[in-house]
């Protein structure tokens, strides 16, 4: 499968488990085999300034992080953009789904996906968009930004009992229609990560309802990191998922 990334998301830009050094090097290990890597290009501030305030993208550059935020967003929009013919994974950072248009929180800047379906529906590329967000954490920016847009349906599936949690996100997936699911990939719920709740095989699960889906509508998918921060079970869980996707 295709994975857009590039090296300098190896940089520790903060403090926060998201930057931790070591995070991305997890990844990498675990699905070189199985990756064709495609090098991340930045999105131009034309593509970030269709979802985020002037202001926003001012405090992300009085930070220091414009660069390695608008390179992750760019990587999204590769990753859309493949995604239209065949699955794809943005293994990028920081990640985006706590991004709202004028704030952010969550070790997030810019919401990476509102930025790569949104790029991809200004260029006529899609008509309908549906997000599944599977990270621990209430993709909040996600619902903010694209919540409002009828072109756009989002999901956050939420149990505490991992097989209801899958199963609903097939019964969810089974009634999708559209022209590209675009997945906001957070492993976190792990069991053994901070949510304490899913098992690799679950991922590996949710990647083939994803693609099944996708091939079903005639359409594309791809995916892109949120959180997980249990370095060895992270790469081992985007492993999975990209096995599920690419079955």
């Amino acid at each position: 499968m295709k994975v857009v990334f590039h090296e300098n998301f190896k940089s520790v830009y903060t403090s926060d488990p998201a930057a931790d050094e070591g995070r991305m090097e997890a990844v990498v290990a675990a699905i070189g085999g199985q990756a064709q890597f495609i090098e991340a290009r930045p999105a131009s501030e034309a593509d970030i300034t269709a979802v985020h305030t002037p202001a926003h993208v001012a405090r992300v550059k009085g930070k220091g992080l414009y660069e390695i935020s608008a390179l992750a967003a760019g990587g999204a929009i590769q990753a859309a953009e493949i995604g239209i013919s065949e699955p794809c994974f943005a293994l990028i950072r920081p990640p985006g789904h706590h991004a709202s248009a004028d704030s952010s929180w969550g070790f997030c800047y810019f919401n990476n996906m509102a930025v790569a379906l949104t790029a991809m529906k200004r260029r006529k590329k899609i008509q309908s968009a549906f997000v599944l967000d599977f990270d621990l954490h209430y993709g909040d920016g996600n619902v903010n930004i694209l919540g409002p847009e009828p072109w756009v349906a989002l999901h956050n599936p939420e149990s505490r009992e991992r097989h209801e949690y899958v199963r609903n996100v097939a019964q969810v997936l089974s009634g999708v229609t559209a022209d590209i699911i675009g997945i906001s990939a957070g492993f976190d719920h792990h069991r053994e990560d901070w949510g304490g709740l899913l098992e690799t095989d679950d991922y590996y699960r949710m990647g083939f309802l994803v693609r099944e889906t996708a091939v079903r509508n005639g359409g594309g998918c791809f995916a892109i990191l949120e959180g997980g921060y249990n370095h060895p079970i992270l790469g081992e869980s985007v492993a999975a998922f990209l096995s599920g996707m690419s079955a």
